[in-house]
């Protein structure tokens, strides 16, 4: 089972990163010298390529203001954020989940919006398993969609999902919904591909996307049927930029009203500013140290890689603070394992097996291991008596926040002082993926990586980066009793259970190590203060839905 998209192009991905061409926030169609018009202006470091949510991972921001998923995060989290269904429950086999739709709610374009329409979205989707043209190019994919067994609306206002075994897909899921009125007539192969879904777009969030200049902006407009009322504000444009300093500018100005992506001279800047609240959120990236794992096709240098006690050792040579104090200037949570704070149910500190910050401890560790400065000069040789430099590799994944130059100088710091060398080879994300792909595709033959993914805060998304063959697991690493508790975690929706078995395999991979977890980064954003109320005080703005822009007041 595995219903999480390669490398979770979720939610704030879209926004923080891609190659938007930059626009002027002086440009009189967008730039605002009052807040008389009740207009939203938002910056954002984005690359949405189509409105089409069945044929893209790059469009989260903006698809997600006009499109409501069935549940997803934020319904979970937070009593007053709901989406597509009002409430849900699961049967005592928890096998079937009925959802109870919003009664009376309707589509943007004033046709009704019932279980019928979630019905289709699902069945449609699941339709194309299979199928040459399958449906597995964009946020509305068939991941996970194989374990289900029946998708039915029982009436108008009740959606009843049947899955083949225990599961939390049917509330985890990010598909959004869309009307049947609309995409009934689209082939698969056009809705992965051709089919532009052009402005403006029919769904049942609070904003309708009116109006898409791709790397430019996109502009919204308040949907007058949005269930809860017509949002206060006159509509929303989302401006699009290559670089961070146009968004910082912009808020300074008073021509944005919020932006995010943010450097941290730049966060500091705007958190002088008395017009300005700055804030920070926890997203689901975490970043790491991976070591190759593999033996044969793509292993790496030396085999003391391979040795759990080598990378244990090398575990107590890297500090964590220091880098989210140093590189990231305080705005990071220090790394430990695999479940990342944001996601607090299954986060926790390892404090009883967590690997002391100690290089003369991890010198120790080295020679009791048999991995000894025999010659004296300073570079320690292999159990064979060989001597090794480890090729370390680094870049940021496609849709991941930049990793500060100055972990990888760190790293390669605190290692040389304990006898291991270390080359450095940055690699820009394209030639990052293809040394980082399977070795069987030609991936592999380098020794330390440092790397960044965002994979989902649901149980199963937590545990994949260590998952076998799984395509995030840069270490390659294997291990049967990790895949084993994995498996168990992908039928189980009792919550007590799932975080013992989470917690189980956190703990099984931080202490084989094929992992060191660095940090987990912090998003930056910024808002003004004089021309909107109803902004978020935990997170400014929410990274997986449409939160606050549904309640966003003029002052």
């Amino acid at each position: 089972m595995n219903y999480w998209s390669p490398n979770r192009r979720s939610v704030l991905k879209a926004m923080l990163l891609g190659a938007a061409a930059p626009w002027s926030v002086c440009s009189r169609a967008f730039a605002s010298s009052s807040c008389a018009d009740h207009i939203v202006r938002i910056g954002v470091k984005s690359a949405a390529d189509t409105m089409n949510p069945f044929a893209s991972w790059s469009n989260w921001w903006p698809l997600i203001f006009t499109y409501d998923c069935l549940v997803f995060m934020d319904a979970q989290r937070h009593d007053d954020r709901k989406g597509f269904a009002k409430s849900w429950s699961v049967s005592d086999d928890n096998l079937t989940w009925t959802f109870k739709i919003w009664p009376g709610m309707k589509w943007s374009d004033g046709e009704p919006a019932t279980a019928r329409d979630a019905a289709f979205t699902y069945n449609y989707i699941r339709g194309s398993i299979g199928n040459p043209d399958e449906l597995n190019a964009g946020w509305n994919s068939t991941d996970g969609l194989e374990d289900v067994e029946s998708i039915t609306a029982l009436d108008d206002k009740t959606l009843q999902i049947l899955t083949k075994a225990p599961t939390r897909w049917p509330i985890d899921n990010y598909i959004m919904m869309v009307p049947e009125h609309i995409w009934k007539d689209v082939s698969y192969a056009d809705a992965r591909s051709t089919f532009r879904n052009d402005p403006p777009l029919v769904g049942t969030g609070p904003m309708v996307l009116s109006e898409f200049q791709q790397g430019q902006f996109v502009r919204f407009s308040p949907n007058a049927h949005f269930r809860t009322g017509r949002p206060a504000t006159a509509g929303m444009i989302l401006q699009e930029f290559s670089t961070s300093d146009p968004i910082a500018q912009g808020l300074k100005s008073g021509s944005l009203d919020h932006g995010s992506g943010l450097t941290p001279a730049q966060w500091a800047d705007l958190s002088t500013n008395p017009d300005i609240v700055v804030g920070q959120s926890r997203v689901e990236q975490l970043d790491y140290l991976a070591f190759n794992m593999a033996s044969g096709v793509g292993a790496g240098s030396t085999k003391a890689i391979l040795d759990p006690a080598f990378r244990d050792a090398i575990g107590c040579a890297i500090d964590q603070k220091t880098i989210v104090d140093r590189a990231y200037r305080g705005h990071a949570d220090s790394g430990v394992g695999l479940a990342m704070p944001v996601a607090a149910d299954y986060f926790s500190d390892l404090r009883d097996i967590r690997r002391p910050f100690d290089l003369v401890e991890a010198a120790r560790r080295l020679d009791a291991a048999g991995y000894r400065d025999t010659n004296g000069a300073g570079l320690r040789e292999d159990k064979e008596g060989k001597a090794f430099q480890l090729e370390l590799i680094t870049g940021a994944p496609s849709g991941t926040m930049e990793i500060p130059i100055a972990t990888v100088q760190l790293i390669a710091g605190w290692l040389g002082q304990i006898g291991v060398p270390v080359s450095v080879t940055q690699l820009d994300s394209g030639a990052l993926s293809a040394r980082t792909a399977v070795p069987e595709k030609g991936g592999g033959s380098w020794d330390l990586l440092v790397s960044s993914t965002w994979p989902s805060s649901s149980a199963p998304g937590i545990l994949n980066l260590g998952k076998t063959s799984y395509n995030t697991n840069r270490a390659y690493w294997t291990n049967e009793k990790f895949d084993d508790l994995l498996a168990q975690v992908e039928v189980t929706v009792d919550f007590k259970k799932s975080k013992a078995l989470v917690d189980e395999a956190v703990r099984l991979i931080y202490s084989d190590a094929p992992y060191i977890v660095l940090s987990y980064p912090l998003v930056l954003e910024a808002r003004r203060k004089d021309c909107f109320v109803g902004w978020g005080t935990e997170d400014m703005v929410s990274q997986n839905g449409y939160f606050p822009f549904d309640r966003l007041r003029p002052i």
